[in-house]
């Protein structure tokens, strides 16, 4: 069996495959509520039934500012768990882990979405006032309002009540939202964190406080889940720009510190925190990071970054440069790339009682390309 179809443990989750789906925003609630509809339900389920192990929701608002656009979901209140809670069911009854992306988006929240607009959305329009470790805007976004030093350590509990309402709502794997440029990532680098209080940079020069407090925050308050931080590995800037920004010796010790926390597992990605970033794409083009914060730490994490192919997938785990691998446009064009990828790597293993991720209702459309050597 190919190592992308063996199951996997997260903490005190075992998920059925290492072909995972990354966190998609859809910018679908309409009513700017913060509730996930029909089309999150669709959407999500989708890809459990095509064989995905671990399906985890877009970024999802642990307070209302916290959202990237106004049409974004949130779990900040119990209305908004209750709605999560079948979404959360069916994923599980297809087979794959439900996971929720706990975020705030901080100077990169009342945002317009792709196909609305560009930039900040005004108050008129549904839009509000953002906030961040330091006032410096994001590119021409609005500038936000520094959070003072109360705020900031309200923010561990604010993300703390999410967790518990998303593990009531029965997501097993919660994932923490430190990347992107998003506001645990506007905290941890020195390009946008210019604080002189505790939440800014500490005795090594690391911004590491509300990392730390937000992660073993969210572990007491869902001991029983599995959980996840998400990181930039790199802000892409170098030095010669303002100093530069976090890079991957520095990301190794946010994984330590994440890991001291309670962090079970990490998810390794990079940019999205500057505008004046530079990054070669190409495919894999972030899978070093997953291997150098894996070699350097002990951790279990997973790659991403324009992994397409079967082939590729199952050569970042072959290569030991993860424990897993997660996607996201790949699945957007096709929700069932699992049960395809099966079949090119595995053949007619796959036909054995209990080891396929194919539905039984869709067997007899396989296309099984026959192991080598049968």
């Amino acid at each position: 069996m190919s190592q992308l179809f063996s199951p996997v443990q997260i903490g005190p989750v075992e998920a059925r495959n290492r072909a995972w789906v990354s966190p998609m925003c859809q910018y679908s609630c309409e009513q700017l509520d913060g509730m996930p509809g029909e089309w999150h339900h669709e959407h999500l389920a989708s890809f459990a039934r095509g064989g995905a192990g671990l399906v985890m929701t877009e970024a999802t608002a642990v307070v209302r500012e916290g959202r990237i656009s106004p049409q974004d979901t949130g779990i900040w209140n119990d209305a908004q768990a209750e709605a999560w809670a079948p979404i959360a069911a069916r994923i599980r009854a297809h087979g794959a882990v439900p996971a929720m992306q706990l975020a705030h988006a901080g100077r990169k929240a009342s945002t317009y979405r792709q196909w609305s607009g560009s930039g900040s959305v005004p108050p008129a329009e549904g839009g509000w006032q953002t906030v961040s470790a330091s006032a410096d805007a994001f590119g021409r976004f609005d500038a936000p309002r520094a959070l003072g030093a109360e705020e900031v350590a309200a923010l561990p509990e604010a993300f703390a009540a999410a967790a518990r309402r998303a593990v009531a709502a029965g997501f097993e794997v919660l994932e923490v939202h430190a990347a992107h440029g998003y506001l645990l990532h506007q905290f941890l680098s020195p390009l946008s964190n210019h604080r002189d209080d505790a939440w800014g940079p500490d005795a090594d020069g690391l911004r590491v406080a509300l990392l730390r407090e937000t992660v073993a925050a969210v572990r007491a308050a869902a001991p029983e889940a599995a959980l996840m931080v998400r990181l930039s590995a790199s802000d892409w800037v170098p030095a010669e720009i303002d100093g530069g920004g976090i890079d991957t010796a520095m990301t190794i010790e946010h994984v330590r510190v994440a890991m001291a926390a309670g962090a079970d597992w990490f998810d390794i990605s990079s940019g999205g925190l500057d505008p004046r970033q530079s990054i070669a794409l190409e495919p894999g083009y972030q899978v070093p990071f997953a291997h150098a914060v894996r070699e350097a730490t002990g951790a279990r994490v997973n790659a991403v970054g324009l992994i397409e192919e079967p082939a590729h997938a199952e050569r970042v785990l072959a290569d030991g440069d993860a424990d897993a691998v997660m996607l996201a446009r790949p699945w957007l064009r096709n929700p069932h790339w699992a049960l395809a990828a099966e079949a090119e790597l595995d053949g007619d293993l796959a036909d054995r009682p209990g080891a396929s991720v194919w539905p039984p209702q869709y067997t007899r459309s396989r296309r099984v390309r026959a192991a080598a050597g049968r």
